[in-house]
């Protein structure tokens, strides 16, 4: 089968790296373009972070700047998991200068020359929405959305609000309302991906070369949660390119999924997964995953890389 054709949208964030290094390794995913927003630290942070993670994978993907702030409100980064740097602190060559242009026009080119595309996205939808609230008519070019958001039960920002989706809500309504599938990994399919030192020590027994080297050392400079005992934390969005990779290790159901863009609620996905609202399903959850193929894969992945 051909690779799949894809533009990740992100906003790195350590666990945006892992995600980024894992898309790159893989042969099954065909990366035209990486776009960056603000969003786990701000984006005169997060494009060089992205540049360099790009960089230091030795693949030759354009890596574009986008939305600095939401479509709504103020801008938040989370500097109390990444890191002012947003990578925490961790220090990476520095990779190839930004390509030119903006994200949203450069994700719609990348839709116009292709009749089917994948869109990952693992930070704040606006770039991704904006994209296609600007041109409604490529939605139908997209494949899938596949994004890293929202939760069913507890935030991570608020009580009810996971960061992403509190960042932007106007926009993740955007792309759950634009006719195109949407895949869904929320903050409780991304708890099943805990790291613990037992799993790093796994991935640095891997060998590998520098990508695997500086994974290890933003993995590292993660704190441990206090929501699981101190025992590790979630990889939240390398759970979202795992779903490309390797279907057969989630476990998923269809659903309907909403967010609340006003008051204290503002963020909260309302994500019926037992079919009580009546409305159609707009979704599909991950709903399990298998966490020892899940961080096989990533290490398997991240060896090959340079």
């Amino acid at each position: 089968m051909s690779a799949r054709i894809c533009v990740i949208d992100t906003d790195p964030g350590t666990d945006d790296a892992l995600a980024l290094w894992l898309a790159l390794a893989s042969p099954e995913l065909d990366v035209r373009l990486v776009t960056v927003a603000g969003g786990n630290a701000g984006l005169d942070r997060t494009l060089p972070n992205a540049r360099a993670i790009v960089g230091l994978s030795g693949r030759a993907v354009p890596v574009v700047a986008g939305a600095d702030r939401p479509l709504l409100g103020a801008f938040t980064a989370e500097p109390r998991v990444h890191g002012a740097d947003g990578i925490g602190g961790v220090a990476l060559p520095e990779g190839a200068p930004a390509a030119p242009g903006i994200a949203a026009d450069s994700i719609r080119a990348v839709l116009r020359a292709e009749e089917r595309v994948t869109l990952i996205g693992i930070g704040p939808a606006t770039n991704l929405a904006l994209a296609l609230a600007s041109e409604p008519a490529l939605a139908a070019r997209v494949e899938e959305i596949v994004l890293m958001t929202g939760a069913w039960a507890e935030g991570n920002i608020t009580p009810s609000a996971e960061f992403n989706a509190w960042s932007d809500p106007e926009s993740l309504a955007v792309l759950l309302g634009c006719g195109r599938p949407v895949t869904l990994a929320t903050l409780e399919l991304t708890a099943q991906a805990l790291v613990t030192p037992a799993r790093l020590a796994t991935l640095e027994a891997a060998g590998g070369g520098a990508c695997l080297a500086a994974a290890l050392a933003i993995l590292q400079s993660v704190p441990a949660s206090r929501r699981f005992g101190f025992r590790g934390f979630p990889l939240h969005d390398p759970c979202a390119v795992a779903w490309l990779l390797a279907p057969q290790i989630f476990a998923t159901r269809r659903v309907h999924a909403a967010v609340e863009t006003h008051g204290t609620a503002r963020g909260r996905t309302v994500i019926d997964r037992w079919e009580r609202s009546g409305q159609p399903s707009n979704a599909l959850l991950l709903d399990a995953l298998d966490a020892d193929a899940f961080f096989s894969l990533l290490g398997d992945r991240l060896v090959e890389l340079p």
